[in-house]
Protein backbone atom coordinates (compact mmCIF):
# COMPACT_ATOMS: atom_id res chain seq x y z
CA UNK A 1 0.00 0.00 0.00
CA UNK A 2 1.37 3.41 -0.91
CA UNK A 3 1.92 6.07 1.73
CA UNK A 4 -0.74 8.78 1.54
CA UNK A 5 -3.40 6.50 0.02
CA UNK A 6 -6.46 5.90 2.10
CA UNK A 7 -7.54 2.34 2.82
CA UNK A 8 -10.97 1.08 1.85
CA UNK A 9 -11.96 1.21 5.50
CA UNK A 10 -10.87 4.84 5.81
CA UNK A 11 -12.81 5.75 2.67
CA UNK A 12 -15.85 3.89 3.94
CA UNK A 13 -15.66 5.65 7.32
CA UNK A 14 -15.26 9.03 5.61
CA UNK A 15 -18.29 8.37 3.40
CA UNK A 16 -20.38 7.32 6.38
CA UNK A 17 -19.29 10.40 8.34
CA UNK A 18 -20.17 12.64 5.38
CA UNK A 19 -23.63 11.09 5.17
CA UNK A 20 -24.26 11.52 8.90
CA UNK A 21 -23.05 15.14 8.81
CA UNK A 22 -25.20 15.88 5.76
CA UNK A 23 -28.15 14.18 7.40
CA UNK A 24 -27.77 16.28 10.52
CA UNK A 25 -27.59 19.52 8.54
CA UNK A 26 -30.65 18.70 6.45
CA UNK A 27 -32.76 17.11 9.20
CA UNK A 28 -32.15 20.17 11.38
CA UNK A 29 -32.78 22.79 8.69
CA UNK A 30 -35.53 21.06 6.72
CA UNK A 31 -36.88 18.32 9.07
CA UNK A 32 -36.95 14.57 8.48
CA UNK A 33 -40.16 14.66 6.46
CA UNK A 34 -38.94 17.47 4.19
CA UNK A 35 -35.59 15.82 3.43
CA UNK A 36 -35.32 13.38 0.56
CA UNK A 37 -32.55 10.99 -0.34
CA UNK A 38 -31.57 13.03 -3.43
CA UNK A 39 -30.86 16.03 -1.17
CA UNK A 40 -28.94 13.83 1.27
CA UNK A 41 -26.58 12.40 -1.33
CA UNK A 42 -26.09 15.81 -2.95
CA UNK A 43 -25.29 17.40 0.43
CA UNK A 44 -22.86 14.58 1.32
CA UNK A 45 -21.39 14.61 -2.21
CA UNK A 46 -21.74 10.85 -2.54
CA UNK A 47 -23.71 8.53 -4.79
CA UNK A 48 -27.09 7.08 -3.98
CA UNK A 49 -25.38 3.67 -3.96
CA UNK A 50 -23.01 4.89 -1.24
CA UNK A 51 -26.00 5.97 0.85
CA UNK A 52 -27.62 2.55 0.57
CA UNK A 53 -24.32 0.78 1.15
CA UNK A 54 -24.14 2.38 4.61
CA UNK A 55 -27.82 2.76 5.49
CA UNK A 56 -30.76 0.64 4.31
CA UNK A 57 -33.03 3.67 4.25
CA UNK A 58 -33.42 7.31 5.27
CA UNK A 59 -34.72 6.32 8.71
CA UNK A 60 -31.54 4.34 9.43
CA UNK A 61 -29.47 7.41 8.56
CA UNK A 62 -31.70 9.52 10.81
CA UNK A 63 -31.19 7.03 13.65
CA UNK A 64 -27.40 7.31 13.19
CA UNK A 65 -27.70 11.11 13.42
CA UNK A 66 -29.79 10.83 16.60
CA UNK A 67 -27.33 8.33 18.10
CA UNK A 68 -24.43 10.70 17.38
CA UNK A 69 -26.26 13.68 18.86
CA UNK A 70 -27.24 11.71 21.98
CA UNK A 71 -23.62 10.60 22.42
CA UNK A 72 -22.43 14.22 22.14
CA UNK A 73 -24.89 15.29 24.84
CA UNK A 74 -23.80 12.44 27.14
CA UNK A 75 -20.14 13.38 26.65
CA UNK A 76 -20.91 16.95 27.78
CA UNK A 77 -22.75 15.63 30.85
CA UNK A 78 -19.87 13.33 31.78
CA UNK A 79 -17.33 16.16 31.40
CA UNK A 80 -19.38 18.46 33.66
CA UNK A 81 -20.18 15.90 36.34
CA UNK A 82 -17.03 14.02 37.36
CA UNK A 83 -17.26 11.37 40.06
CA UNK A 84 -15.32 13.68 42.40
CA UNK A 85 -18.40 15.91 42.80
CA UNK A 86 -20.84 15.21 45.63
CA UNK A 87 -23.72 13.16 44.11
CA UNK A 88 -26.45 15.81 44.20
CA UNK A 89 -24.04 18.45 42.87
CA UNK A 90 -23.11 16.02 40.09
CA UNK A 91 -26.78 15.63 39.12
CA UNK A 92 -27.21 19.40 39.07
CA UNK A 93 -24.02 19.89 37.04
CA UNK A 94 -25.05 17.13 34.65
CA UNK A 95 -28.48 18.71 34.24
CA UNK A 96 -26.94 22.08 33.50
CA UNK A 97 -24.57 20.46 30.98
CA UNK A 98 -27.55 18.75 29.35
CA UNK A 99 -29.39 22.05 28.93
CA UNK A 100 -26.25 23.69 27.58
CA UNK A 101 -25.57 20.85 25.13
CA UNK A 102 -29.17 20.96 23.92
CA UNK A 103 -28.63 24.59 22.87
CA UNK A 104 -26.61 23.41 19.85
CA UNK A 105 -28.56 24.65 16.82
CA UNK A 106 -31.41 22.28 16.01
CA UNK A 107 -30.48 19.67 18.62
CA UNK A 108 -33.46 20.18 20.96
CA UNK A 109 -35.97 19.87 18.13
CA UNK A 110 -34.11 16.92 16.64
CA UNK A 111 -33.96 14.94 19.89
CA UNK A 112 -37.22 15.95 21.59
CA UNK A 113 -39.64 16.33 18.68
CA UNK A 114 -38.35 14.71 15.49
CA UNK A 115 -36.69 11.63 17.01
CA UNK A 116 -39.72 10.34 18.95
CA UNK A 117 -41.96 10.98 15.94
CA UNK A 118 -39.68 9.26 13.43
CA UNK A 119 -38.14 6.45 15.49
CA UNK A 120 -40.85 5.86 18.08
CA UNK A 121 -40.58 6.12 21.83
CA UNK A 122 -39.13 2.62 22.35
CA UNK A 123 -36.25 3.10 19.88
CA UNK A 124 -35.47 6.52 21.30
CA UNK A 125 -35.50 5.12 24.85
CA UNK A 126 -32.97 2.48 23.74
CA UNK A 127 -30.70 5.19 22.38
CA UNK A 128 -31.14 7.29 25.52
CA UNK A 129 -30.37 4.28 27.72
CA UNK A 130 -26.91 4.16 26.15
CA UNK A 131 -26.25 7.88 26.51
CA UNK A 132 -27.93 10.68 28.53
CA UNK A 133 -30.41 8.39 30.26
CA UNK A 134 -27.55 6.18 31.37
CA UNK A 135 -25.69 9.13 32.91
CA UNK A 136 -28.82 10.22 34.78
CA UNK A 137 -29.53 6.71 36.11
CA UNK A 138 -25.93 6.36 37.25
CA UNK A 139 -26.06 9.76 38.97
CA UNK A 140 -29.35 9.02 40.71
CA UNK A 141 -28.11 5.61 41.84
CA UNK A 142 -24.94 7.16 43.28
CA UNK A 143 -26.97 9.88 45.03
CA UNK A 144 -29.35 7.32 46.53
CA UNK A 145 -26.44 5.12 47.63
CA UNK A 146 -24.74 8.11 49.29
CA UNK A 147 -27.97 9.10 51.05
CA UNK A 148 -28.05 12.47 49.24
CA UNK A 149 -31.52 11.82 47.85
CA UNK A 150 -34.38 9.66 48.99
CA UNK A 151 -34.44 6.04 47.88
CA UNK A 152 -37.01 5.82 45.14
CA UNK A 153 -37.62 3.33 42.33
CA UNK A 154 -34.62 4.14 40.13
CA UNK A 155 -36.15 3.44 36.71
CA UNK A 156 -39.28 5.56 37.08
CA UNK A 157 -37.37 8.33 38.86
CA UNK A 158 -34.82 8.52 36.03
CA UNK A 159 -37.51 8.40 33.33
CA UNK A 160 -39.57 11.19 34.90
CA UNK A 161 -36.59 13.41 35.60
CA UNK A 162 -35.30 12.81 32.05
CA UNK A 163 -38.70 13.81 30.68
CA UNK A 164 -38.59 17.01 32.74
CA UNK A 165 -35.17 17.90 31.35
CA UNK A 166 -36.25 17.09 27.79
CA UNK A 167 -39.27 19.35 28.18
CA UNK A 168 -37.09 22.06 29.72
CA UNK A 169 -34.72 21.90 26.74
CA UNK A 170 -37.64 22.10 24.30
CA UNK A 171 -39.14 25.06 26.19
CA UNK A 172 -35.82 26.94 26.23
CA UNK A 173 -35.40 26.19 22.52
CA UNK A 174 -38.87 27.62 21.98
CA UNK A 175 -37.97 30.89 23.70
CA UNK A 176 -38.88 30.28 27.36
CA UNK A 177 -36.87 32.07 30.04
CA UNK A 178 -33.89 29.79 30.82
CA UNK A 179 -33.53 31.21 34.34
CA UNK A 180 -37.14 30.37 35.19
CA UNK A 181 -36.74 26.85 33.76
CA UNK A 182 -33.55 26.30 35.76
CA UNK A 183 -35.22 27.57 38.94
CA UNK A 184 -38.06 25.08 38.49
CA UNK A 185 -35.66 22.22 37.78
CA UNK A 186 -33.60 23.09 40.85
CA UNK A 187 -36.75 22.99 42.98
CA UNK A 188 -37.61 19.61 41.47
CA UNK A 189 -34.16 18.26 42.35
CA UNK A 190 -34.42 19.80 45.81
CA UNK A 191 -37.58 17.79 46.34
CA UNK A 192 -35.56 14.59 45.90
CA UNK A 193 -33.06 15.53 48.61
CA UNK A 194 -32.96 13.25 51.62
CA UNK A 195 -34.51 14.77 54.71
CA UNK A 196 -32.25 14.70 57.77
Amino acid sequence: MQVGRRSNQERSEATRAALVAAGRRLFVTRSYAETGTPELVAEARVTRGALYHHFPDKQALFRAVVEEEAAAVAAEIERAAPESLPPLDAIRAGGEAFLSAMRAPGRARLLTIEAPAVLGRRALDEIDDRHGGRTLREGLAAAMEAGAIRRLPLGPCAQLLSAAYDRAAAEIDGGADPAAIREALDALLGGLAARG
